[in-house]
């Protein structure tokens, strides 16, 4: 019984560890100084979201009083909500905050296993 806890905290100190590496580099990322780099990475954080373009487009079509874009507007809007559930628009930032979520929930239950 303790050689299977051990093994668990064992399990659990490397995932804490590969997590702590994974945050540290995400955060190191935004420190590039070549502009290049960085260019890529300002795209990266400002990642673009079609569906929500779309659907609003076509919310301003089905609003609009000219009879011809209201038939124009309903597809965009089904389209822009499928593409909302088909294209993930995440950015760097968002995968660091995840990551260090997941580090401090993992760190949160090392504490509770001791």
């Amino acid at each position: 019984m303790d050689e299977g806890i051990r093994e668990g905290i064992d399990k659990i100190k490397r995932v804490r560890d590969s997590l702590h590496r994974r945050a540290k580099i995400y955060s190191e990322l935004g420190k590039i100084d070549d502009r290049g780099t960085a260019r890529a990475l300002g795209a990266l954080q400002r990642a673009p979201a079609p569906g929500k373009k779309i659907t609003k487009i076509g919310f301003i079509f089905l609003l609009s009083p000219d009879p011809i874009t209201t038939p124009i507007g309903i597809p965009m809007i089904i389209a822009g909500k499928y593409l909302e559930k088909v294209y993930n628009g995440a950015t760097i930032k968002d995968i660091g905050t995840e990551t260090k979520g997941f580090f401090s929930d993992y760190t949160h239950l090392k504490d509770h296993i001791r």
